[in-house]
């Protein structure tokens, strides 16, 4: 590996303007709100709900919202600071950070939407065998596999990168530490890296959102003509997986497919999927899924006969 000269990064941030920079400021903290308590509201209520426990879609779902969580925490604490001050830096090894565990978590992320996809696939196209086919042993066993595969696809990242130089140059064009914007600053011809990257996050993107719409199609082509017997709530709960789906994979294929580009829709595309995407996920699945709203609402009834039973004993 090469040693670099470069000890820390400045970011350019968003915009110059300090009005906007508050409104964006607020707009950020707001989601890194949203999708702080919506997962943990979503963890909570699985957990506390035998039923929903046992289910593998929802232990996935739980799954789910621990990577949102941790994805969502790797930009945007960073970020709000930034745009509270004219700019921001980071050190060398502070944005190798930031580039691993923004791909470890992205692609674990990936991989088990696409675990969630067949998931769903088994249940509906072949539900006697479901209970055999995805019961907890396995379930754990694939999960550990996404995680798994998520930590290659990011050292793999972070290999590409700790191989190139850096002597000068040392300003990134963007708000976060990731391989695009980072490339572009090596004092080296860089084109074999990037299509490196094509093939590593690009494909990777591409391949699982191929996949995942394969998954779908097939299981609405199962549902068909039989949407007043079972096809009504399979149907809601796919339409919410396609959603949440869509927000994830869109943004990454657009950003990492066309690494050469630079431009304010890249920061616009990343600012999609670090942050507006973990808060839009628990929204989707507790406002769209019947279960799950009933979970939460038989949660809340809890908490609060609980609290009245704490001020009877004070009185």
């Amino acid at each position: 590996m090469n040693v670099s000269s470069v000890t820390e990064f400045i970011f350019l941030g968003i915009t110059c303007s300090h009005p906007i920079r508050l409104l964006l400021f607020i707009m950020v903290l707001a989601c890194y709100t949203t999708f702080v308590l919506g997962n943990l509201l979503i963890m909570v209520t699985v957990n506390s709900e035998p039923c929903l426990r046992q289910s593998p879609m929802y232990f996935f779902l739980a799954s789910l919202s621990i990577i949102d969580t941790a994805l969502g925490c790797v930009a945007a604490p960073k970020l709000m600071a930034d745009l509270l001050t004219s700019g921001g830096t980071i050190s060398f090894g502070g944005c190798m950070a930031q580039v691993f565990f923004l791909h470890f978590f992205g692609g674990s992320e990936m991989l088990l939407l696409t675990l969630m996809a067949y998931d769903r696939y088994v249940a509906i196209c072949q539900p006697l065998t479901y209970a055999v086919s995805m019961n907890r042993p396995r379930c754990a066993r694939l999960l550990a596999l996404c995680w798994v595969g998520g930590f290659i696809h990011s050292m793999t990242q972070l290999v590409l990168i700790l191989r190139l130089p850096f002597c000068g140059p040392n300003e990134l064009d963007s708000f976060y530490c990731d391989v695009p914007q980072v490339v572009r600053l090596a004092c080296a011809n860089t084109y074999v890296t990037e299509l490196l990257m094509v093939a590593n996050s690009g494909l990777l993107s591409l391949l699982c959102f191929f996949m995942l719409l394969v998954s779908y199609g097939v299981i609405i082509g199962t549902l068909r003509g039989h949407f007043k017997e079972r096809g009504g709530k399979a149907l809601s709960t796919c339409s919410s997986h396609l959603m949440v789906v869509s927000l994830f994979f869109v943004p990454c294929i657009f950003v990492y497919l066309v690494p050469f580009s630079s431009s304010r829709v890249d920061k616009m595309a990343s600012i999609f999927y670090t942050v507006v995407t973990p808060a839009l996920n628990p929204i989707i699945y507790t406002l769209r899924n019947h279960e799950m709203k009933e979970a939460v609402g038989r949660l809340k009834n809890k908490w609060l006969f609980s609290c009245s039973c704490v001020k009877g004993e004070q009185i």
